[in-house]
């Protein structure tokens, strides 16, 4: 699963941002034109509010599931919202994963 998440997280970062730079490249550091045109319409008011309900969920689960699982690189994740919630889930998880499959090689020892 590790790979999947990691071929995941770098999908989930090239193609948002890749957007995210053609924005740029045509207009510059503008946030109000950003705003403005991230909510333009009812759609892209609704893909707007999925993600940033999708973000505050994740946020919620990254915290909760590094604390149960004693997970310190968990919060890394947390910086990938940075990139967007398509990078940061697939990173937590992909750490996740390396996390759960080192905590087992110590509990076989």
């Amino acid at each position: 699963m590790r790979q999947i998440y990691f071929l995941l997280m770098i999908i989930g970062a090239a193609f948002p941002l890749y957007f995210f730079c053609l924005f740029l490249i045509e207009n510059g550091f503008n946030s109000a034109l950003f705003f403005e045109h991230l909510f333009a319409n009812n759609i892209s008011r609704f893909f707007a509010a999925d993600v940033a309900i999708s973000a505050l969920v994740l946020i919620i689960f990254i915290i909760h599931q590094s604390r149960k699982l004693k997970m310190p690189s968990g919060y890394y994740a947390l910086i990938g919202l940075a990139a967007g919630v398509s990078f940061a889930l697939p990173l937590f998880l992909y750490l996740r994963e390396g996390h759960i499959e080192k905590m087992s090689i110590r509990a076989e020892l």
